[in-house]
């Protein structure tokens, strides 16, 4: 028992004190990075989803 309450104790301080947190304007400018490479992510499956569509519609309708 005095095992887990040990590792509780320092646990918490590493949390709280040994931990280095991110400003807000770093989380920001994170935030922006994962929105915009999400998008362009998106942008590139559509336009290969959409190009894939078309040469297998034409091979089809051979």
């Amino acid at each position: 028992m005095d095992k887990i309450l040990l590792y509780l104790k320092e646990s918490y301080n590493e949390l709280m004190e040994k931990v280095s947190w991110p400003t807000s304007q770093n989380l920001v400018d994170s935030a922006k990075v994962v929105v915009v490479s999400a998008l362009m992510l998106a942008v590139v499956v559509f336009a290969m989803d959409f190009v894939v569509n078309q040469i297998l519609s034409f091979i089809y309708s051979l």
